[in-house]
């Protein structure tokens, strides 16, 4: 076995004999993270005892969520037959506080009228989420969707007109109303809705195996439910709607249903 640890980066290689049969696995070894690897036909791999799917070419992905505990066992088994076990380490991370006053008290505390709106928006997005064809395009590099300054960071705690709220699980890039949006990646679109009450324009690209990305807060969305599109491919343009105080893209990423840092997929900035 050679173990190749580059900070909290991991890539660690698994060969067996000499025909170069292996388990590759690369990514952060840290909460928020999306870890990616490939083995070869007829492998099977677990995490902490659970399976995990495998794309036809091979690839595969799992993640960490924001306060996932800090030690997981990977299990796989080779196409010989022999089973094989390693212990990943995460690195815990800590979040900032960011404050946020002068939104609408509507806002911040949902009147009842709109509980039922929220719950229809919540079940199409866990719909999109649900898709788990076998398409690897996660495996690539990933860009960023959008170019300007970063205004939001995952994981961090807002407290609205002085209430704490959930922790923000995505990586916000604040940009004029009408800005590009494109594909960080390969992908198929599986939501577009314009106007959901705390996203607003609301966009999900499906990646493969239970791996998506969400764009927020969209003016306009320039491709529909069902286009496979590609890296790069101009989707949509950045807006101020739903619960903002200004214009920006707000980007989250997924693994099933566990939220990730997509700022970790990218080139730092």
């Amino acid at each position: 076995m050679h173990k190749f640890f580059f900070g909290a980066f991991v890539n660690l290689l698994f060969m067996v004999g000499a025909q170069a049969e292996m388990l590759e696995l690369r990514g952060e070894l840290t909460q928020g993270s999306l870890l990616r690897g490939s083995v070869p036909a007829g492998s099977e791999i677990w995490l902490d005892g659970k399976t995990i799917m495998i794309g036809d070419d091979g690839n595969f992905a799992f993640g960490f969520s924001r306060d996932d505990k800090l030690t997981h066992q990977l299990k796989w088994r080779d196409p010989q037959g022999k089973n094989h076990e390693k212990s990943l380490i995460l690195i815990p991370r800590e979040y900032d506080i960011q404050r946020i006053e002068g939104l609408p008290s509507k806002m911040v505390s949902p009147p009842e009228a709109v509980l039922t709106r929220i719950k229809q928006d919540n079940v199409q997005v866990a719909q999109a989420r649900a898709k788990r064809d076998r398409r690897s395009d996660f495996a690539q590099n990933f860009i960023w969707p959008a170019q300007g300054p970063i205004s939001g960071v995952y994981g961090s705690q807002r407290v609205l007109n002085g209430q704490p709220k959930r922790p923000h699980y995505g990586v916000d890039v604040a940009a004029p109303t009408g800005t590009p949006v494109y594909a960080p990646a390969d992908g198929v679109v599986t939501l577009f809705v314009p106007d959901m009450y705390y996203s607003g324009g609301t966009m999900i690209i499906d990646h493969g195996l239970g791996v998506s990305s969400t764009f927020l807060h969209l003016s306009k969305g320039l491709v529909t439910v069902g286009d496979h599109i590609k890296q790069g491919q101009l989707v949509a343009e950045i807006g101020a709607t739903g619960r903002v105080t200004g214009a920006h893209l707000d980007w989250r990423m997924n693994w099933m249903n566990v939220r990730l840092d997509p700022a970790l997929l990218v080139p730092k900035r």
